[in-house]
């Protein structure tokens, strides 16, 4: 099992569809090559952007068969799994590797209030049916858990799960997670704002939707830190805060879908019951991304 084959910028593609609702693959295709030609370190198909509770267990397939077809190896692809059963977590979990994930990512989803150990059950039945790594992924605002440092380390008791991703917002939650387990595992910030403080923690890499919209600040933001220029990274992070502020306030797949209208790009339609981003909204963006330069 290869357990370090993700870092960097970890790029997100969100999932667009035809004006009748309806999955475009080839759209899709087109903007995770996009993601790829700007130096994206792997790419994140079926998360929090690409809608992955909106879709059937056939439209999900079409998309992870899609990025692998069209990453054809060049970066390693994380898939997201998530459902709310154990099963369809598995099934989904199984696929992806048969169709050549190098990792699958899992967001504990709770309609109950899910106990610890009923989380750690369901981490650790999946684990034992594939053999490829498994993030494990805390986001309440989306899932509904939250899932406590304490259970993210006990997580990491099982073989496949070898990374994690917080995206709560709680920077000493990344703190924690470096001082408690230093290099034991990876973990990755998911939350956009606090990219440049995520990386100071020690997180190997960012998940984010934002290398759709203004890639190269992604990218020179990660090689700063890479470099060991905390001055040149805040100068960096200044320029694409407002933006990744933005994105995360009006929500991941409006904010991406019309970034790239914005940028004279397709961004497809969204399905029901999401809707398009406000002309107000769009004009607001339009100006932070106007701003999000590098020289």
């Amino acid at each position: 099992m290869t357990k370090k084959a993700f870092k960097g910028i970890i790029a997100y593609p969100i999932t667009p569809f035809t004006e009748n609702e309806t999955v475009d693959i080839s759209l899709f295709k087109e903007q995770v090559e996009q993601l790829i030609i700007n130096n994206a370190d792997a790419i994140a198909p079926l998360g929090s952007t690409g809608v992955l509770p909106y879709l059937d267990r056939t439209e999900k397939q079409l998309i992870v068969k899609a990025t692998i077809e069209q990453v054809a190896g060049r970066v390693p692809v994380l898939v997201g799994v998530s459902n709310l059963t154990t099963k369809e977590t598995i099934e989904d979990a199984i696929y992806a590797e048969s169709a050549g994930a190098q990792a699958v990512m899992i967001i504990p989803m709770s309609y109950w209030k899910l106990t610890d150990d009923e989380i750690y059950d369901h981490y650790k039945k999946v684990a034992d049916q594939v053999n490829i790594p498994i993030m494990a992924y805390n986001n309440p605002a989306t899932g509904g858990v939250d899932m406590s440092p304490q259970l993210l380390k006990r997580l990491l008791g099982i073989p496949n799960v070898t990374m994690i991703k917080e995206s709560t917002g709680d920077i000493q939650r990344m703190h924690y997670l470096k001082k408690e387990l230093g290099d034991q595992v990876d973990f990755f910030n998911g939350s956009n704002p606090l990219a440049l403080g995520a990386f100071v923690a020690g997180a190997t890499g960012w998940c984010t939707a934002a290398h759709n919209l203004i890639p190269k600040l992604n990218v020179a933001l990660y090689q700063a830190i890479q470099n060991n220029d905390l001055k040149q990274a805040q100068v960096l992070f200044y320029k694409q805060v407002d933006v990744l502020k933005f994105i995360v306030e009006k929500g991941l797949p409006r904010s991406i879908q019309a970034g790239l209208e914005i940028l004279g790009k397709k961004g497809g339609h969204l399905r029901s019951p999401l809707n398009v981003l406000s002309n107000e909204d769009k004009e607001q963006l339009k100006v932070l991304l106007e701003h999000a330069t590098i020289e």
